[in-house]
């Protein structure tokens, strides 16, 4: 995801190799094109649902647009949680969050570091069902780090290490 800078090779994202970006450059390209799903989701406290989307949309040099956060919230089942801050949430909605993060300048890839980890089987099914139906909808890739046993199986393509 750029968040470290390669010690060798290359990483080739569409036509650009993000080895070569800057800092601020590779923070900017991430922004646009990456959206990121972390196992312990990480938002700006003092801030709310809605406000830690928009910061998304700033640092990725996008307008802030208060309708698409607001379109994404309710397609996720949390509209009436925009107001909230984070901490107030329950982990799936904190989940539903991080996932709404990710995929709010609508990325070329999404990756998913161990998103289900702490989550019971029922939300496991609806955190992989909205990684999946999301990225369908912004036309991502989904890449998904796990080893939650329970995801086995759901992908056709899949490396095991």
């Amino acid at each position: 995801g750029g968040l470290l800078k390669a010690q060798s090779g290359a990483i080739q994202i569409g036509d650009k190799d993000i080895t070569q970006l800057s800092g601020a450059d590779m923070d900017h390209f991430r922004g646009q094109h990456i959206g990121i799903v972390f196992q312990k989701p990480n938002f700006v406290a003092a801030l709310t649902v809605e406000e830690n989307l928009a910061l998304a949309q700033k640092l990725a040099g996008n307008p802030v647009d208060y309708d698409q956060i607001h379109r994404l919230l309710e397609r996720l089942g949390i509209g009436a949680k925009s107001k909230k801050h984070t901490h107030q949430l329950s982990q799936g909605e904190q989940q539903r969050v991080a996932i709404a993060r990710a995929i709010i300048n609508q990325p070329d890839i999404i990756l998913a570091d161990e998103p289900t980890s702490a989550l019971d089987d029922k939300h496991t099914e609806e955190v992989l069902q909205l990684l999946v139906e999301q990225a369908n909808a912004v036309h991502a890739n989904l890449l998904i780090v796990t080893h939650d046993g329970r995801l086995k199986g759901r992908f056709e393509r899949k490396i095991e290490m």
